[in-house]
């Protein structure tokens, strides 16, 4: 499972209220190779399924991870943070063993 903070719950439906996006689009979250620690969150708003997808939907928000970077993901919780230390989306990932100072890549 993937879960949603409510910080997070608030700054999408803002985000989709605002943009051109419809009830049809979820969240994409995936991992790729990059940042400092080695791997990197790549997060974007899609309405295509694909295969081996794995679909979760909590708080009524659907997220939408493939297999590979749900290994990566696995019981994370997508957070949103608006105050002085950062803005912006980032995952609470008990899988990660290390994180950049930035909080953008982390190890396993």
């Amino acid at each position: 499972m993937i879960f949603i903070a409510d910080s997070a719950k608030a700054k999408i439906e803002e985000l989709k209220a605002s943009s051109q996006v419809t009830n049809d689009h979820f969240i994409r979250v995936s991992v790729v190779s990059g940042g400092c620690s080695g791997l990197s969150y790549k997060m974007d708003f899609d309405d295509e399924g694909r295969e081996n997808d794995q679909v979760f939907e909590d708080k009524g928000i659907k997220i939408v991870t493939d297999l590979k970077s749900f290994l990566y993901l696995f019981n994370s919780t997508l957070e949103f943070s608006g105050g002085l230390e950062g803005k912006g989306f980032h995952f609470v990932n008990p899988n990660a063993t290390r994180e950049c100072g930035c909080g953008e890549s982390f190890a396993v």
